[in-house]
């Protein structure tokens, strides 16, 4: 794995899901001194230059992280309570979620949830969500009816990396 990729999934791991086991706090809406961040990693054993961090988050092909004004944050895929402060916002028509085969049957009987998740993650394009399908095996692209959920109430956001995210997608909603 190379340098770039280990610590994209180290601030994932971070700044989304645990910033507790390397003794930062996120405020209410994810972010973290850069400054704190960088000398907690080092703490912990994984030290990250300033340098590393700015082409970790500008070179990120999924565009998982924002810095602004010397904080940093992810900008969706949290498991801790984070209020991103996203409006709400009309979908598209179609939305797309990747997953594998063997999610099927659990899925045409829930739907799509956030699991442990704030909320469900559906791409722009079928080509991003099999890709995201593609990292646990086989890809499945199921295909949302966002405009019909959007119709019968459901919320949508989109986050600044272009990741749409809802509540859930009950059944009768995919294809």
């Amino acid at each position: 794995m190379d340098r770039m990729t280990e610590i994209s999934k180290y601030l994932s791991k971070h700044l989304r899901h645990r910033p507790e086991r390397i003794g930062v706090t996120l405020s209410p809406g994810g972010w973290v001194d850069v400054d704190e961040l960088l000398e907690a990693a080092a703490r912990h054993g994984f030290p990250i230059t300033r340098a590393e961090l700015d082409e970790a988050v500008a070179g990120n092909d999924k565009r998982r992280f924002a810095i602004e004004d010397g904080r940093i944050r992810a900008l969706q895929g949290h498991s801790v309570p984070v209020d991103l402060d996203l409006p709400a916002v009309a979908p598209p028509p179609l939305l797309y979620h990747g997953t594998t085969e063997r999610f099927l049957p659990a899925i045409r009987r829930e739907g799509l949830r956030p699991m442990g998740r704030h909320a469900v993650h559906l791409s722009p394009d079928r080509e991003t969500a099999r890709r995201v399908g593609a990292r646990r095996g086989r890809s499945v692209v199921l295909t949302v009816d966002a405009a019909g959920m959007a119709a019968a109430g459901h919320l949508f956001q989109v986050s600044a990396n272009g990741v749409w995210l809802t509540a859930a997608v009950p059944p009768e909603y995919l294809r």
